[in-house]
């Protein structure tokens, strides 16, 4: 399936005329077009398979935690449908073999571009890793600030939400947590 771009200028053009705006008016006209475009790359992760970026492996002789950490990334609550972003982090303890380092970053991507949660992000971010690469272990860090609590509702700019997952290895070993804290220099 694809996303539909007349529904979603149509619906654009909805809300326009609900709030009150002429859309007829000059700055308008393209609007509802420059909107089904920009959708079409911020939800574009809903049709992308995560499990392609964690296909190609290479053989490792060491099983050594491995950690990518400050991965920026844009998202969109699913509650508001505002923006949230932050950083992601993101470890690993492979079991034979590791990903090339951008397939970490494009994995957190795929379900960064969804309308989401960011608790849910997190977890499917340490749910793919296990399910495609097979690691020994997962454990994920998401950091994000949400456009819903810091424009509209609360209104508390530069609050922080963080998310953390753990998944094998990681899940009840407190000195492994400990390292990935430590090497987020935390």
């Amino acid at each position: 399936m694809a996303m539909d771009q007349e529904k979603i200028k149509e619906g654009v053009r909805l809300i326009l005329e609900g709030i009150g705006e002429d859309t007829g008016r000059e700055g308008l006209i393209e609007t509802p077009d420059r909107i089904a475009r920009m959708y079409t790359e911020i939800a574009g992760g809903m049709y992308e398979d995560a499990g392609k970026h964690l296909e190609k492996r290479f053989h490792v002789d060491n099983n050594d935690m491995v950690m990518e950490k400050d991965i920026t990334f844009y998202s969109m609550c699913e509650h508001h449908m505002l923006p949230f972003w932050g950083k992601a982090h993101v470890a690993y303890v492979p079991d034979g073999c590791v990903v090339g380092l951008s397939k970490i970053a494009r994995t957190v991507n795929v379900f960064a571009r969804r309308l989401q949660l960011q608790e849910q992000l997190t977890a499917q971010v340490a749910d793919a890793f296990m399910e495609h690469l097979a690691p020994q272990g997962v454990m994920v860090m998401v950091e994000a600030e949400h456009m819903c609590m810091t424009m509209r509702g609360v209104k508390k700019p530069g609050t922080k939400t963080v998310t953390v997952v753990t998944r094998g290895v990681f899940e009840n070993n407190e000195a492994l947590q400990n390292q990935f804290y430590r090497m987020l220099g935390r």
